[in-house]
């Protein structure tokens, strides 16, 4: 029961803190990433992962991180958006890393959209003492991607082996 509830819970968890921080701060921790990727393992461990599956799922962050860590030098995303990346692709692998992208760049691109036209209108008076909305506000900051990262994950995490492999009917007796 306690690995259905951490299957259930912690990536969703640890997604919405990333989209959440990257929002509020323009920043993801390290810690995020880390966390997700201690995760991985544990849960991969407790469920019985085999080894060669694991190893799939090692090489798809891996080639996500260098394909992020080479946009990140580029200029073109943020450090810790290219760090959560890859850990996303830790936990769904190769079979659903093209879904997870899929998704991302669609919620990046309506993202960025929408940013782009909310930077062309006048903040109001009330809500220019937030720190948080004049930076996201500020024409020269960047895009929050980490929350088109979340977005994309959370679209894709229910049809991966970690929500299916959840015994539901179980946790709805508790």
């Amino acid at each position: 029961m306690i690995l259905d509830l951490a299957r259930l819970m912690l990536f969703p968890a640890l997604m919405a803190f990333a989209a959440a921080s990257d929002l509020f701060t323009m920043t993801i921790s390290n810690r995020v990433s880390l966390a997700l990727v201690a995760g991985f393992f544990v849960l991969a461990f407790a469920g019985g992962m085999a080894p060669y599956e694991m190893l799939t799922h090692v090489g798809a962050g891996a080639l996500l991180l260098a394909v992020a860590f080479t946009c990140f030098a580029m200029g073109w995303m943020g450090g810790g958006d290219a760090k959560v990346a890859a850990s996303v692709a830790l936990w769904f692998g190769f079979a659903h890393l093209m879904n997870f992208l899929l998704y991302a760049s669609l919620f990046g691109g309506a993202l960025t959209l929408l940013l782009l036209q909310f930077r062309q209108w006048p903040l109001p008076y009330g809500l220019a003492g937030q720190a948080w909305l004049a930076r996201l506000h500020d024409k020269e900051s960047g895009i929050p991607y980490g929350i088109a990262l979340t977005l994309g994950a959370l679209m894709v995490y229910p049809e991966t082996d970690w929500v299916k492999a959840i015994d539901l009917a179980h946790l709805a007796l508790r």
